[in-house]
């Protein structure tokens, strides 16, 4: 719910080694009717969902076709987008995100590639996650890399394979609360920060993340409204305890996800998450003896992915393995997404 972000990204493989560059980003943000309709977006009839789906693609496709004009790109080879997922329930075999690709293709007049989850999981996969292909092509140079968006997740090799899984609930939660003081996010976690944990709310957040500690399923909407909204809810605690509380959860349920090593990993740390200077500190605190948290440059926190879901679409249109077994639990590896206009 931050906004649509946009790339502009150069990828080249030389000797089956990928170079990548981000030469122009912005992240739009959404107005107001726009997060409206987004966040209420699950609960709408079939005929006006389709309806919000073609005019949310149109929006994407605009908004490319304003962002190719106002920077006065000349070459665009296709458009790799993820949409806005409304449902995931991999369990039932299926996941839906939001944004028509031929509108965006009519909008845009640029040949898209979209719908990069649907095959893994009718092959009996999660998925998700999809980025740590990119971590494996893209940012080898890091032992492990973790994803703080509105869902935390992992990615590292083990004996050869990319495993990766999603471990906890961060930017979903920590939104949901700070927009009840009337704020988009808790900058910096300065309202986390002031707050005290309560080990009564922090033993019913491990409680919930226990019983998929083992399994680690892919989590979604549906799982933060079932299990997570009702311990957020609880108004006996303050704001600023529930949010210094569920900050800890966070830092926990990823410091017990890191694995053991003999030498000090070099964890790379990105998304919106990565900006929370509180979070990052619980963090490095929790894996001092694991693992160096590494903060990039705003262009990578923000942007990296963008960027991968770009080297998705190159993978994608080369007719290469672009969703892993290894990580989603899919019968097989999978070239995945949908091309439109190619």
């Amino acid at each position: 719910m931050d906004g649509l972000d946009i790339a502009y990204c150069k990828l080249a493989n030389k000797k089956n080694k990928w170079r990548s560059e981000i030469i122009k980003a912005i992240t739009v943000k959404y107005s107001s009717l726009w997060k409206k309709k987004l966040s209420n977006a699950h609960k709408l009839r079939t005929e006006d969902l389709l309806a919000l789906h073609a005019e949310y693609g149109s929006y994407l496709g605009q908004s490319c076709h304003d962002f190719i004009k106002t920077h006065k790109i000349k070459k665009v080879d296709f458009i790799a987008s993820h949409g806005h997922t409304i449902f995931h329930q991999p369990q039932r075999n299926f996941t839906f995100q939001l944004g028509e690709g031929n509108a965006i293709r009519a909008k845009a007049g640029v040949p898209v590639v979209a719908d990069f989850r649907s095959l893994d999981v009718t092959l009996g996969g999660q998925g998700a996650p999809l980025v740590p292909i990119g971590d494996r092509y893209l940012f080898h140079n890091f032992d492990i890399c973790l994803n703080l968006g509105g869902i935390s997740n992992l990615s590292m090799e083990v004996k050869e394979q990319r495993k990766a899984f999603d471990v906890c609930f961060v930017n979903m939660g920590l939104n949901y609360l700070a927009s009840q003081a009337k704020k988009e996010f808790d900058k910096n976690g300065a309202m986390a920060s002031s707050g005290k944990i309560n080990s009564s709310l922090l033993q019913k957040l491990s409680k919930v993340y226990s019983s998929f500690r083992k399994s680690r399923p892919s989590l979604g909407r549906e799982g933060f409204e079932k299990w997570m909204q009702p311990l957020l809810n609880d108004r006996k605690i303050s704001l600023n305890d529930r949010l210094r509380t569920f900050s800890e959860s966070i830092a926990i349920e990823i410091a017990g996800a890191v694995p053991h090593s003999d030498k000090k990993l070099k964890l790379l740390a990105t998304g919106g998450g990565a900006l929370n200077s509180f979070l990052i500190m619980l963090l490095r605190e929790k894996l001092k003896n694991k693992a160096e948290v590494i903060v990039p440059d705003k262009i990578v926190i923000n942007f990296k992915e963008a960027l991968v879901f770009a080297l998705l679409g190159v993978l994608r249109i080369r007719n290469e393995v672009n969703v892993l077994k290894s990580v989603t639990g899919a019968k097989r590896d999978s070239s995945s997404g949908v091309m439109i206009g190619l």
